[in-house]
């Protein structure tokens, strides 16, 4: 099974991500986390350039081929090849976020991105997508609140995000049987049980 979870910087997908993995590890399922940008030797370098703070000259299309570049190559490399053996893989962002975050927040045009998402993936689409939802205002306080050193998406401002939150908005009623909208301003304890309880009404997988 393929699961991805998607949602603006400093939602708390990381942490979600590790909660759902030790919970299906409970039930004897192998589980295996990439990251994206990342996840293959070819896609973490790609990554460094990508969210590389210093790279403030990037035009819009070599982020979008850049992202879709490092996603080619950990389908190919890692997602795939775990799943063909059984495993579970859950990714940190999938093509959903090139939809919401070029497509929407850069504003690249639509078919284009949907093209290039395509050609990235290959086919290979997320099971179940959980969308972590938060508003601006409560991704900047976190943002704030964690002093953390941002990264060259991270510093985007708010009508940006704003325009990213449009996106998953969009996709999240254009594929609900597949995406699944989680409330994310709650405590980690409650996102984890809304999830699985999404995760088992879902996915049949003989869990819980």
């Amino acid at each position: 099974m393929f699961i991805s979870f998607e949602g603006i910087d400093f939602c708390g997908k990381t942490t979600q991500i590790e909660l759902l993995k030790k919970y299906l590890e409970s039930f004897g399922r192998k589980v295996f986390i990439v990251r994206e940008p990342g996840g293959t030797t070819i896609s973490e370098q790609i990554r460094g350039i990508l969210l590389n703070k210093k790279h403030l000259e990037m035009c819009d299309e070599t982020e979008i081929f850049l992202f879709s570049g490092a996603r080619a190559q950990v389908v190919r490399e890692v997602i795939r090849p775990l799943i063909s053996e059984g495993s579970v893989v859950i990714a940190d962002r999938f093509h959903d976020s090139t939809t919401a975050y070029q497509g929407f927040g850069r504003g690249l045009n639509a078919a284009a991105v949907n093209k290039i998402n395509e050609i990235a993936t290959g086919g290979t689409f997320p099971d179940i997508t959980f969308y972590i939802k938060i508003s601006v205002d409560e991704s900047a306080r976190r943002k704030s609140k964690c002093n953390a050193d941002l990264d060259r998406i991270e510093r985007s401002n708010d009508n940006f995000y704003q325009k990213v939150i449009g996106g998953y908005e969009h996709l999240a009623l254009e594929f609900p049987d597949r995406i699944k909208t989680i409330n994310g301003e709650r405590t980690p304890e409650e996102i984890h049980l809304d999830i699985v309880a999404k995760l088992k009404e879902t996915m049949m997988i003989g869990i819980g």
